[in-house]
């Protein structure tokens, strides 16, 4: 009877070590399927339909929006030459000092719509870059439209 016992779990264990060699990489494979679904390529799909739309039209440039947490940035682009025509940001020496708020981000919408409109730009596109049309994003949007851009 003992030496049953002991066969037995001398059986069982490679066995067992064998199915949690095979479970590791199936929970391997889980988390990566998961990270693919993040935030992050969902923002990079949307940010590749804004250009294809922008693309498809011809005569409208796109206004371009990034923010970091120190400054805040805007770019009148070009799709069909790949050029940036106009850019404004809060890097500029007379914004740099008054540090990033929506004020900030106005001064910064207004530069880039007074910018375009010298170069003769009216119409484009708002890509705000995946963030939300909310506080410096929308400040910013909103002040362009007042300095004649329209979109």
């Amino acid at each position: 009877m003992l030496l049953r016992l002991v066969a037995l779990v001398l059986l069982a264990a490679p066995l067992s070590r064998a199915f949690a060699l095979q479970a590791a990489p199936r929970a391997t494979v889980a988390t990566t399927r998961l990270s693919t679904t993040t935030m992050g390529a969902n923002s990079l799909s949307l940010k590749v339909k804004v250009k294809r739309a922008a693309m498809a039209s011809k005569g409208r440039h796109r206004l371009c929006v990034f923010k970091s947490n120190k400054h805040i940035y805007a770019q009148v682009i070009d799709d069909l030459n790949h050029h940036v025509l106009v850019a404004a940001s809060s890097v500029e020496p007379e914004l740099k000092e008054k540090g990033l708020n929506v004020e900030t981000a106005k001064e910064v919408g207004a530069k880039a719509a007074a910018r375009a409109k010298e170069k003769g730009i009216e119409l484009v596109y708002f890509d705000r870059n995946g963030f939300k049309y909310h506080g410096r994003i929308a400040a910013l949007a909103d002040a362009a439209r007042e300095g004649g851009l329209v979109f």
